[in-house]
């Protein structure tokens, strides 16, 4: 069955690779680069969290552009826009122009994810449409990883890096506009009122803009805080590699978890071992090896797959033509807090040295843990024979992303 299911996909799950392998290198290398050029903390939080204003602008505006003229068109056109943002920061070197490179690149990669999504879940059918999710997770974990040990491909300090990003980005065409059948349909989601949301499920909301918070800042500002303690090349990679890794093993083992025993109960220790972990992390902050690695690697388990949890304990109670709607919800609530983050993280990092990098993960997980506790000792369980199956979401995903979740329930 397995083997049907990649038969069905592979085509687009290797363009979804390709494309995660160039956004993990750009992310890593713009950090690194960031520290090179004698950015300071506060200006590449500013020009990194411009990927993910973009991002939450692409939410809006690309479903309107594939309604207007397609997939295909769209998908080609974001491709090529992105390609050419990427080399223009090889070429225009100086914080502003970053910042405003980044935005159109987050724009870009979220009206990427968005077409492939789409494309993706008109591809799966109802009894393998779990099957094709986990391996899409697979594959964004992966791809991720993949990106960060490109770094050492060549020199930071040159163009090359640029150049392979781009190529990565035009690449993944190839695959993914090779193998489309007619254009899937696309319909807009639903809304419903974050106040409304909140008072059902606070944890959910809470959860996921504190997933955004810390996973934007990571996963944006990781690159430059090895940096700036002196890390080399090679140990700045495998510092962001372990961060992701650690959420790809994870993500899994946690979430069936939370099928079993009251899921309030796995966010509440997930999101409290996390800040405990990123506070036994400023210990070793600045000392590059096995303990250290381990350490993040530990954070990245517990950290990423919170989004997914928050997901699953919104969905908790919701009938199935209502996930959608809440889902999107939470992507929005997700890419406030990612806009956040490193601008946030930077602020922490500008006055507490380096060791506000990890100090900023232990705050935010501590108030999300904080949150919980306090609503569990208000509000009984819900009950766990009705609680809705888990299913992994990538950090960074779009709500088409939610749409085939939601349809494996």
């Amino acid at each position: 069955m397995v083997l049907v299911v990649l038969g069905a996909v592979w085509a687009l799950l290797l363009g979804i690779a390709l494309l995660k392998l160039s956004m993990g290198l750009h992310a890593s290398l713009l950090g690194l680069r960031a520290t090179l050029e004698g950015f300071s903390a506060g200006s590449t939080g500013f020009l990194m969290s411009a990927y993910f204003v973009g991002f939450l602008v692409s939410s809006i505006v690309t479903p309107k552009l594939i309604m207007r003229v397609g997939h295909v068109r769209v998908f080609a056109a974001l491709a090529s826009l992105a390609s050419v943002a990427v080399l223009m920061h090889s070429i225009f070197i100086n914080a502003v122009a970053w910042g405003f490179f980044r935005l159109i690149t987050g724009f870009c990669y979220a009206g990427l994810y968005m077409v492939a999504e789409s494309w993706l879940n008109d591809k799966a059918e109802n009894e393998t449409r779990g099957r094709i999710l986990s391996i899409y997770m697979m594959v964004q974990f992966v791809g991720m990883a993949g990106g960060q040990l490109l770094l050492n491909v060549a020199d930071p300090e040159g163009f090359e890096l640029f150049v392979l990003v781009s190529a990565l980005v035009s690449l993944a065409l190839v695959p993914i506009l090779l193998s489309v059948a007619p254009a899937p349909h696309y319909a807009m989601t639903s809304h419903v009122g974050l106040k409304s949301l909140f008072s059902f499920a606070p944890i959910g909301v809470a959860g996921a803009f504190g997933s955004g918070l810390a996973n934007g800042a990571l996963l944006a500002m990781g690159s430059f805080y090895a940096a700036k303690v002196g890390f080399s090349i090679v140990e700045t990679s495998l510092f962001m590699g372990a961060v992701i890794i650690g959420g790809g093993i994870l993500q899994w083992p946690i979430g069936r978890l939370s099928d079993h025993i009251q899921r309030r109960t796995v966010i509440t220790t997930t999101t409290l071992l996390a800040a405990l972990t990123a506070s036994i992390a400023t210990m070793v902050s600045g000392t590059p090896g096995p303990l250290l690695f381990a350490l993040v690697a530990l954070y990245g388990g517990l950290s990423l797959p919170l989004y997914s949890l928050c997901l699953a304990t919104t969905n908790d109670g919701l009938r199935k033509e209502q996930m959608v709607a809440a889902g999107s919800a939470l992507i929005l609530v997700s890419g406030v807090g990612a806009v956040l983050g490193p601008v946030v993280v930077a602020q922490f990092m500008t006055f507490m040295g380096p060791n506000g990098f990890f100090w900023f993960f232990a705050v935010v997980h501590g108030g999300v843990g904080l949150i919980a506790v306090v609503r569990m000792t208000v509000k009984e369980p819900f009950p766990l024979e009705q609680q809705t199956e888990y299913q992994p979401i990538p950090p960074r995903g779009t709500h088409m992303a939610t749409v085939l979740a939601a349809q494996d329930k």
